[in-house]
């Protein structure tokens, strides 16, 4: 199974790494224990040949441009965790760029997923037009104002709608499924994979 991990300038570190280590490692275990299943072909991508995290480490890329449709596409978030220079961000040609490279490849039949500030991202592509969605839960608010063709549940941890995947934001307890293989489909088994993958460890809210 073919994943790009689409990957902006300002990712957040640990959410572009919990990718790579996610998928990594469900390889692994796989060729491990002798399940016979996909495996995940993981090529980080970008605008650009090279891409700036929020902790300033340089990392290359395939240019989006360049690369070849995916079978599925996960999107760290951007580390931006307050509205302000959040929609600083989301109105900058990057973003807008983003959105344009995600509507092809879904168009091309490409699953996607992302997690929480990822989602005003991907719902700056519109789409998560008419789909259900969460986001994190500081932010739901501004998420509410700006996107309200989005159905949003902040409640969730989870939400897989059609062939797009949403997550709050902490490590999902179904991440527990690398280890078991349960791999029953392909979508099936990426949606399982995304649940633990791309999403930043923040405190949840004490209210839910």
């Amino acid at each position: 199974m073919r994943i790009h991990v689409l990957a902006l300038n300002g990712v957040f570190d640990t959410g572009l790494a919990a990718v790579l280590d996610a998928f990594g490692t469900a390889n692994a275990l796989a060729e491990m224990t002798g399940v016979s299943s996909l495996r995940f072909q993981m090529k980080v991508v970008g605008l650009r040949k090279s891409i700036t995290t929020a902790r300033g480490l340089s990392v290359p890329a395939i240019a989006a441009a360049r690369a070849q449709t995916p079978d599925a596409v996960v999107m760290p978030a951007i580390l931006h965790m307050s509205p302000e220079p959040l929609v600083r961000a989301l109105a900058g040609s990057e973003v807008r760029e983003a959105g344009a490279v995600l509507r092809k490849w879904a168009e091309r039949g490409a699953l996607t997923a992302t997690a929480c500030i990822g989602t005003f991202v991907l719902a700056e592509s519109s789409l998560l037009d008419g789909e259900e969605a969460t986001t994190t839960w500081w932010l739901s608010p501004l998420f509410r104002q700006r996107y309200p063709r989005v159905r949003l549940d902040e409640s969730r941890i989870i939400v897989q709608s059609n062939a797009v995947v949403t997550a709050g934001a902490a490590l999902s307890v179904e991440s527990q499924q690398v280890v078991s293989g349960q791999r029953d489909s392909a979508d099936g088994w990426f949606a399982s994979q995304t649940r633990m993958a791309a999403m930043p460890i923040v405190p949840m809210n004490p209210a839910m």
